[in-house]
């Protein structure tokens, strides 16, 4: 099945951009109108997210990000054809080179991304970096075996490295260990589970738990923390700048890092809402849940 699979993955990943982005249109429609997928979800989301606005803007956004979220399918699996040069050209990373710096200090370096514009393009930093100290992407592994594989083959293509999440720490340890260096790249912005809660602030209007292992780690480590600030500049082609947040963690107070995320995060969704990930269950936990 998983050999099946990707022989339609390459087919598909061969087609230009121009095609994939006229199946993407079609696949809107049946995602959209038909299946209407965590249709309702989304709505509730945007709901809470901007009380502010009409229900008109929120209908806006709402129609914007499926059709980003299309996007996003078939630009995933271009992945599998894509040249590194076109890569380069459509996935522009700024202000990185103070995040390399810190290799020369013997330090790796936290990456916290999240799942907005498009996450996936983002394991392509490892083009920018020393082929002995690329991106490690912390993953969980999903249920779907023959889809596990694919993705990441696909998250591996330009160099990173994929580590599964229930492993990270021990891979953390062995790293150090034996002295070798990467940029970590978590993405932070999901719903913890309700046993691992121990942060919560004000999201988009809503009180949210936060994930705070990447701080944890970072404070114990004194591994420095930097922002992927990603932006859409038009179909298919992004951007993402580093931004400190903390380069020397062990100096910073407890949950400062994951409160300074918390606000970047905000600022990046508040300039381009379409295109976070709206169907995320985010909020599902309460703190009133916390006994």
């Amino acid at each position: 099945m998983y050999y099946i699979a990707l022989f339609f993955v390459n087919l598909i990943s061969k087609l230009p951009f121009c095609v994939l982005y006229i199946i993407s249109d079609f696949l809107y429609l049946i995602v959209y109108y038909v299946v209407g997928y965590r249709k309702e979800v989304v709505r509730l989301n945007l709901q809470n997210s901007f009380p502010e606005k009409t229900s008109e803007e929120r209908k806006k956004i709402e129609r914007d990000f499926y059709r980003h979220f299309c996007d996003l399918i078939l630009e995933g699996i271009k992945l599998q054809s894509i040249s590194r040069k076109e890569m380069a050209l459509r996935m522009k990373y700024i202000d990185y080179e103070p995040a390399i710096a810190h290799y020369a200090e013997g330090r790796s370096v936290m990456l916290l991304t999240s799942h907005f514009g498009n996450w996936e393009w983002l394991s392509s930093f490892s083009m920018h970096l020393p082929k002995d100290k690329p991106v490690y992407q912390v993953y969980k592994q999903q249920k779907d075996h023959v889809a596990d594989r694919i993705v990441d083959k696909l998250r591996r293509r330009f160099g990173a490295e994929n580590i599964e999440m229930s492993s990270f720490y021990r891979s953390l340890i062995q790293m150090k260990r034996e002295g070798r260096l990467g940029m970590f790249g978590m993405l932070s912005d999901q719903s913890p589970r309700l046993n691992s809660i121990h942060y919560w602030t004000e999201l988009l209007n809503q009180e949210t738990a936060m994930i705070d292992g990447t701080e944890q780690i970072a404070r114990k480590f004194n591994y420095p923390v930097y922002y992927c600030d990603v932006k859409k500049i038009k179909r298919g082609y992004y951007t993402c700048t580093l931004s400190p947040i903390a380069t020397e963690p062990k100096e910073t107070s407890e949950h400062e890092i994951t409160e300074k995320y918390a606000r970047l995060l905000e600022q990046t969704i508040e300039e381009q809402p379409p295109f976070w990930l709206w169907s995320h269950k985010r909020w599902k936990h309460k703190k009133s849940e916390i006994v």
